[in-house]
């Protein structure tokens, strides 16, 4: 079942705001009391929020990971074009490395 509520601010839906997104007949069984799954469908529905909110997580990790292997990569190569042949800068005293 998929059931898409857009974005809200908070990490977990009401039972009352859960019940107001529902078709008229579902509102009209839940009067009677008759709702046995609206717990099940609410956990149903924030793992499905958390799961999104996971995927978009990972994928901005993956393009940070992969932007940082570019600059990597270019590093490399600006060192290996600049600083191979030449002869290493004067010694300051200082070490970073």
């Amino acid at each position: 079942m998929s059931t898409s509520f857009g974005a809200q601010p908070s990490s977990s839906i009401s039972k009352s705001e859960f019940l107001s997104s529902l078709p008229r007949w579902r509102r009209w069984l839940s009067r009677l009391n008759w709702h046995p799954v609206v717990e099940y469908e609410i956990r149903e529905i924030e793992f499905e929020r958390r799961e999104i909110e996971h995927e978009k997580r990972m994928k901005q990790l993956e393009s940070e990971i992969a932007r940082l292997e570019q600059a990597n990569s270019r590093l490399e190569h600006f060192e290996r074009e600049h600083l191979s042949g030449s002869t290493p800068p004067p010694s300051t005293g200082d070490s970073y490395s």
